[in-house]
């Protein structure tokens, strides 16, 4: 999309598709690049056609505690996520993407120019051959709808804070996570997940989180099955932040993992302190 910064500087769109492949496949690698303009992209994917393919929207673009499944995000201009090739058996993993899968790309725009431009993403999903076994992978995600950030100045802006825990333990195995990173809004100043007392991820920048990654066994795993992450801010606004999609007017707190075995790809999902699937 086109946009001046004296209109609309700071957008979040959807554009919906449909996967092309008539059979299964297992990605091994994703890859992006976003032109300036283009901040950050997640790719959900969707038991359903929430949008006809092609469409791009600004209204109902986001995250909810059923339905779009988070697949892929990235917030570097070139980005790509490669999936372990030896789960310690010999054998490579894979995220599962259905034939004629749908999904939707979420992108935050945001213009810091004085002049007029144009942003566009492009995203790869590169595939195992036909027949290769894989070991499924799946994202596990946590999300947080607490946030309430009362009104500051850029004097002085006001405080908050919000953390939760996983309890995933009696859900399945041991998950082996290869990659795991934090999000949040730009009013994010610190965003962390432990492991009992250890740090797992510790984040201080909004816009340029780390992504600490396991390429090789042993892969890390939770020592009792529990997830803790906590997430503070500064607002400098004027109004109250609450939780939301929206990069330019709310704000998240999540933790984005990726990890196997993961049946069907679907991953886990954590609301709060309670884990929905």
């Amino acid at each position: 999309p086109t946009r001046r910064p004296s209109d609309l500087d700071e957008v979040t769109f959807c554009y919906y598709f449909q996967t092309p492949n008539t059979s299964e496949l297992a990605i091994k690698r994703w890859a992006s690049h976003m032109t300036p303009g283009a901040h950050d992209m997640v790719v959900f994917l969707t038991s359903t056609m929430m949008q006809r393919p092609g469409t791009m929207s600004a209204t109902d673009c986001g995250f909810g505690a059923s339905g779009p499944v988070w697949t892929y995000s990235a917030i570097a201009p070139d980005a790509e996520t490669a999936l372990p090739l030896d789960d310690g058996h010999g054998v490579p993993v894979g995220q599962p993407i259905k034939a004629g899968q749908y999904g939707f790309i979420q992108i935050h725009f945001l213009n810091t120019t004085a002049s007029l431009i144009q942003a566009h993403v492009q995203l790869d999903a590169v595939a195992h051959d036909e027949g290769v076994q894989t070991t499924p992978a799946g994202p596990f995600v946590t999300y947080n709808d607490q946030i309430s950030i009362g009104p500051g100045s850029p004097a002085n802006p006001s405080t908050g804070m919000v953390r939760g825990t996983c309890d995933f333990h009696n859900m399945s195995g041991p998950l082996s996570f290869f990659a795991m990173t934090t999000r949040t809004h730009k009013q994010g100043v610190h965003a962390f997940v432990t492991d009992g007392p250890a740090m797992v991820v510790d984040n201080t920048s909004w816009d340029h989180p780390a992504t600490r990654t396991w390429t090789a066994t042993p892969f890390f795993s939770f020592s009792n099955g529990v997830l803790s992450y906590q997430c503070e801010y500064l607002n400098p606004n004027n109004r109250t932040i609450m939780t939301g999609s929206n990069a330019a007017t709310d704000e998240v707190c999540m933790v984005v993992g990726y990890y196997f075995p993961a049946p069907g790809g679907a991953g886990h999902l954590c609301w709060d302190n309670g884990m929905v699937y």
